[in-house]
């Protein structure tokens, strides 16, 4: 069972060979009752039931998951452990207050400590390294973003130090290195093995996790659930699958970028593809040649977003975005693969490391990640109703995971803390534009970005582009 899922992923195919068959759990097949039934199989969900069973470990859980454990970002993305946050620090300031905006960067890098401290303690093997990240300029234009980025550092707490071409190029060798920035807070990790052993740490505190199991309908202390047939795929043939109903005090939304499948939530983020690609394990000495000798994660400072990582087993795993956005927000198994933007992320590694010139490929991947129309990630709990949600990750996930489970857990449970009270808690963001509007918005969006980097090489001055664009995207 476990080969279509670990062809999702480098990370889901390394978790196969490390003996998980990835074969899904038993689904929902009866109606029940629960205290929480989270919504959605990935890091939220899962991190969520974790700080609940911390914080009461009476309470009756119930995770629910359409696909399998790590099916979506949570077991494809970049392995990026870092305190970034979708908002900047500047624009958090603006509307919520410079305090708390400073409550929210340090709360971030408090989070990157957090989960490699958890996966230590319940013995989760996700290859954690605390490299910190490299962001190389390598244009004058970059090299201006990277001085405004270490200027601005100091004003939030945050430990950004401006490198010099030289110190840029002995953490990452890569061509046209100008200079750079680097930050200690990120850690690389390995994120399916992170996910996947969250969750049988959870199964073994009680938490009930179902498998091929979809929500379609979630009401204040209701969830509706179809159980999927693993062996005949219900989705695909002409029956109705078996509805079950879940009764409960509390339901928590952590579907990320499948939130628009939802019924009455079609505009609430809009699911934007991120693209990867890994090669096979690089001898020492090309490894000598880029760096990279304490698993820096790194980037550099262009528009398109790009980010990478090495393995813990050697390989240089490297993604960026680029891929258009989907018609009334769909999300399809085929479009996790786009050729065109493998090629162009192929290239862009050749670009940044000719010395990989001869090395193979291994794995090609994408999935989709969720952005909310202001581009501010969100966690909350209404109260009236038991509803509870977190998401609009931006790509930043991987840690904002964490703290969004924390701090649902102090919500769930009635804890006034210092989680609680951070700016994002009880932020709504406003719908996005009904389509041709979303359509047209988002992928001009995202030609923009790319035609910004062009101009730029072209100009070698700051794009006018990105300057008319930048209130678009947050």
């Amino acid at each position: 069972m476990s080969a279509p899922y670990r062809r999702l992923s480098l990370w889901l195919d390394q978790v196969a060979d490390d003996g998980d068959a990835l074969t899904p759990r038993p689904g929902l097949t009866a109606s029940t009752d629960a205290d929480v039934v989270v919504v959605g199989g990935g890091l939220t969900g899962l991190w969520t039931a974790y700080y609940l069973t911390e914080n009461d470990p009476g309470l009756d859980v119930l995770v629910v998951e359409q696909e399998v454990v790590g099916f979506g970002a949570s077991g494809r993305n970049g392995g990026w452990c870092s305190a970034l946050f979708p908002a900047s620090a500047t624009t958090l300031a603006a509307r919520h207050g410079e305090a708390a905006a400073q409550a929210m960067r340090a709360a971030m890098r408090d989070t990157v400590v957090e989960v490699a401290g958890v996966a230590a303690a319940e013995g989760i093997a996700c290859d954690v390294a605390y490299g910190g990240t490299v962001v190389v300029a390598r244009s004058a234009p970059q090299l201006r973003r990277a001085r405004a980025e270490a200027a601005e550092g100091p004003r939030w707490g945050d430990e950004t130090e401006l490198l010099d071409a030289d110190a840029a190029r002995a953490r990452l060798a890569a061509t046209e290195v100008r200079g750079g920035t680097y930050t200690p807070d990120c850690a690389a990790l390995q994120p399916a093995r992170l996910t996947r052993g969250l969750a049988e740490v959870l199964e073994a505190r009680g938490v009930r996790v179902v498998e091929h199991s979809r929500v379609v309908g979630i009401e204040p202390g209701r969830v509706t659930v179809e159980h999927l047939d693993a062996t005949d795929d219900s989705r695909e043939s002409g029956r109705r699958p078996a509805r079950s109903v879940v009764r409960c005090r509390h339901v928590v939304r952590a579907t990320e970028a499948w939130t628009p499948r939802l019924p009455g939530s079609r505009r609430a983020v809009v699911p934007v593809y991120s693209l990867m690609v890994a090669t096979e394990p690089l001898p020492q000495d090309v490894w000598d040649a880029i760096g990279l000798r304490e698993r820096e994660t790194f980037a550099d400072h262009r528009h398109l977003v790009v980010y990478g990582q090495r393995t813990a087993d050697g390989r240089l795993a490297f993604g960026g975005r680029g891929a258009p956005y989907h018609w009334r927000s769909a999300v399809r198994p085929q479009y996790d693969r786009e050729p065109r933007v493998f090629a162009a992320l192929e290239q862009t590694l050749l670009e940044l490391f000719p010395v990989l010139a001869d090395v193979r490929v291994t794995h090609r991947w994408g999935g989709p990640l969720a952005i909310a129309r202001d581009w501010h990630a969100s966690v909350g709990l209404d109260r009236s109703s038991g509803l509870a949600w977190a998401g609009g990750y931006v790509g930043d996930g991987l840690s904002t995971t964490n703290l969004a489970g924390r701090t649902l857990a102090d919500l769930l449970t009635d804890r006034d803390t210092e989680l609680t009270r951070l700016p994002w808690v009880g932020h709504r963001s406003p719908d996005w534009e009904p389509e041709p509007l979303r359509w047209l918005g988002v992928n001009a969006g995202l030609r923009a970005m790319t035609f910004a980097d062009r101009e730029e090489e072209l100009t070698g001055r700051p794009s006018v582009v990105e300057r008319l664009v930048r209130p678009l995207l947050g």
